[in-house]
């Protein structure tokens, strides 16, 4: 018994000194200053915490005059933020596919409250009858996402744990299709976010114009607003040079979202500070192509209301209008107060929020501005990653304390000792959760196998009245076990 305690503690202080070498290494907001210090300096104090962001391209609008920054690093490399360098910017699609709407009113191509399927006439289910205006307002009814098979379904949590592109293989025909399979639900009328109602919204748009939704992006919007350095990247080769680099908080580089179905949601859009900013100032001065789209049309609530993709929000005495995007590795923030006359753009290329950021630059206050970034996905990240670390282990623990023990059974525990610790590595948000609590996991899970070992030569190869239905139970553990290794490790 003594040299097995032993045993146990030296293979446990092993494996925690290699967790301590391996530990997540979470990105922290770097010195490096590019563009105007003044407001990078400014940025700089406005971040509540620099421990989860990597970098940061921020403008400010002042009056019409535009000064922009870069600070930290785009990349792992170390590589400096400059002012132009491109980050993913998500849902601030939204926002220009409503300006897309406005501008195609204004322009008489169509009306907001044209039907659907008057304007995309190859949409037939129930959907065609919802209206452009509802679409850009998240009015119409429909749900978050398209409905999935699942085999959709599966690639869209493999991609979840593995860091890739949810959105892989949903092209224009998938929008369309998934159009005709929904209906209108109850909440028709009212504010219910929505990706597939502005994919929806903008592919009907560029059906009507006869051209791809990218395309009619560029000739309505970017190219009069001199939006030269904005992209939608359908594909590998679409996606800017000396980009930013998309990671987790707590460190883990993530694949781009690229795709042309839902691009007019946010999926495949790239854009700089510089560029946004033109975008800001030009709708500030109502000069801007569809500008009238950040007019508050409809209510979501008592402090908020939006237009054709622009939301407007008030916040204490200052009501500003905004949008922000998140994709997998990256943030942003776009918002303007008219009666300053000041906007904001900032970007990170981490998935910790930047809205606070942003409301600071305008001068909302820092008790009303930290409020404005939801706290539900980073206890999610919290509790994945206190879970997975000791889960594997202590479900070790309990398995090699059994007295009906067999070989197989004992086996799968312990894979699954290390696939749920690579899990807690990979998925956990180790800028909240602190690091070191990981190698503590490592050490926990190797004393667990050090002990299931000393069982190991007392024990039945399977123990079960059937045996091959016990085999069947383990082997599919065990798959399931490798399929988590794979992604920890991808």
């Amino acid at each position: 018994m003594r040299r097995t305690v032993v045993t146990t503690l030296v293979v446990a202080l092993a494996a925690g000194a290699v967790g301590a070498a391996l530990m997540p290494r979470v990105p922290h907001l770097g010195g490096q200053v590019t563009g105007d210090p003044d407001l990078a300096g400014a940025a700089r104090s406005a971040v509540p915490d620099p421990k989860g962001h990597r970098g940061l391209a921020v403008a400010l609008i002042e009056n019409g005059r535009i000064r922009t920054a870069g600070l930290g690093d785009r990349d792992t490399a170390g590589r400096p933020v400059e002012t132009g360098t491109a980050f993913e910017i998500g849902s601030v699609t939204k926002a220009l596919t409503g300006m897309l709407l406005a501008d195609q009113v204004a322009a008489g191509v169509v009306r907001p409250d044209d039907r659907l399927g008057g304007t995309w006439p190859t949409v037939t289910g129930p959907a065609r009858d919802v209206t452009l205006a509802e679409l850009s307002s998240h009015r119409a009814g429909l749900p978050r996402l398209a409905p999935g098979s699942p085999q959709g379904w599966a690639r869209i949590v493999w991609s979840n744990v593995s860091g890739g592109n949810p959105y892989a293989g949903q092209g224009v025909d998938g929008v369309r299709s998934a159009a005709d399979r929904v209906s209108p639900g109850d909440g028709r009328g009212e504010v219910h976010y929505s990706n597939l109602g502005p994919s929806v919204l903008g592919q009907a748009l560029a059906a009507k114009a006869g051209v791809a939704y990218p395309d009619l992006l560029e000739a309505r919007l970017l190219r009069p607003l001199g939006m030269t350095a904005t992209v939608v990247a359908i594909g590998p080769d679409d996606l800017p040079p000396d980009r930013a680099h998309g990671t987790r908080a707590g460190g883990r580089p993530l694949d781009p979202w690229l795709g042309a179905g839902y691009a007019p949601a946010g999926v495949g859009p790239w854009s700089t500070a510089e560029d946004l900013a033109r975008l800001v100032a030009a709708t500030l001065a109502g000069t801007a192509p569809g500008a009238d789209a950040a007019s508050a049309r409809f209510r979501e609530d008592d402090d908020t209301r939006i237009g054709y993709g622009w939301f407007t929000t008030r916040h204490g005495d200052r009501e500003v209008v905004w949008h922000n995007g998140a994709t997998s590795g990256f943030r942003s923030y776009v918002g303007f107060e008219r009666a300053t006359g000041r906007g904001v753009v900032v970007l990170g290329n981490t998935d910790r929020g930047v809205e606070a950021i942003g409301l600071r630059l305008l001068g909302v206050p820092e008790e009303e501005a930290g409020s404005a970034t939801p706290m539900a996905p980073v206890w999610i990240g919290v509790g994945l990653a206190v879970a997975f670390t000791f889960l594997g282990g202590l479900s070790l623990f309990g398995t090699a304390r059994r007295r009906e023990l067999d070989r197989v059974t004992l086996l799968a525990a312990a894979v699954w000792a290390f696939a749920y610790l690579g899990l807690g590595h990979r998925l956990g948000d180790w800028s909240v959760v602190p690091a070191w609590l990981w190698p503590l996991g490592a050490a926990l899970s190797a004393a667990a196998v050090t002990l299931a070992a000393t069982r190991w030569h007392a024990l039945p190869a399977i123990d079960a009245r059937v045996p091959w239905r016990r085999l069947l139970s383990v082997a599919s553990s065990l798959f399931a076990a490798a399929l988590a290794v794979a992604a920890a490790i991808a």
